[in-house]
């Protein structure tokens, strides 16, 4: 008895030979007929095709395997490029932002008759009981304690601490500062100052002054601290309880201080030079 492997080995060989005898045969004659030619053709011809489908299916798979392998290699590529291109459109649109705020700071500093000093936000208190920031100027620059801080928008705060490089400065959301004030339009007098929720509140307002949602509110000059005439904050609601003498006037400022980057020391030229300590 042959075994298994030995009958599947001999049918391998027929089948090869048979190929052979029928290719040889119909080689003779390009349309065999009849006869033998015929015969082989017809045993050939659907081996030959099995074979050739097997081999195109190989080479299909095989040429789609390096395609896929190409296809990969060009996407990680791709990828890597985008990436690059994102980081650079990210770092332009940054520095464009940067340029716009420095340009308005400019225009700013050009507009107003006050000798101020650019500074840049380089740290914020993270306690939740002061309202400041860290500037990158200080006593070398000329910065003093209780030179009021700027932007173009309108007041931001006061310096209250100066260090050679560095200055600290209380933002008038901060309930420890107040800015004297004037309503704009009806030149009703009161004291803004920070409240809890990084809003402020317009104080000491007699009941019967006129005050309405929406007046914007400037400094008076008053208090020796901020220039006459700067932004402080646009009035939100005004409450007037029947039996104070006082109205409740809740304000808006006109900086946002979530977004403080740069801001404008005001020097007062009428100050002492600083001394500056090694």
């Amino acid at each position: 008895m042959f075994s298994k492997k030995t009958l599947l080995v001999v049918g391998v060989i027929l089948v090869i030979a048979l190929n052979i005898i029928g290719l040889s045969l119909s080689s003779r004659k390009p349309v065999p007929d009849y006869g033998l030619g015929r015969f082989g053709l017809v045993i050939v011809a659907p081996i030959q095709a099995t074979v050739t489908y097997g081999l195109d299916f190989i080479g299909d798979i095989w040429r789609h395997y390096f395609a896929l392998v190409a296809a990969a290699r060009e996407n990680d590529r791709l990828q890597k490029a985008l990436e690059q291109a994102t980081a650079r459109l990210n770092a332009c649109s940054e520095i464009e932002r940067a340029n716009r705020r420095l340009r308005s700071l400019i225009r700013f500093q050009q507009a107003i008759e006050l000798k101020v000093l650019p500074a840049e936000v380089v740290g914020k208190d993270p306690s939740p009981w002061f309202k400041s920031v860290i500037i990158d100027k200080g006593r070398a620059d000329g910065v003093v304690e209780g030179m009021p801080v700027v932007i173009p928008e309108g007041i931001a705060g006061q310096v209250v601490a100066a260090a050679r490089h560095h200055a600290k400065v209380l933002l008038i959301i901060d309930a420890n500062n107040a800015v004297d004030a004037l309503v704009q339009r009806s030149r009703a007098r009161g004291i803004v100052t920070g409240a809890s929720d990084n809003r402020c509140v317009f104080k000491y307002v007699l009941r019967q002054d006129d005050v309405q949602a929406g007046d914007i509110l400037i400094s008076s000059g008053l208090d020796g601290v901020y220039p006459k005439g700067l932004p402080v904050g646009r009035v939100a609601a005004v409450d007037r309880p029947s039996a104070a003498i006082f109205q409740e006037v809740a304000v808006t400022p006109v900086v946002d201080f979530q977004t403080l980057e740069e801001v404008l020391v005001v020097i007062d030229p009428r100050r002492p030079e600083p001394e500056v300590f090694q």
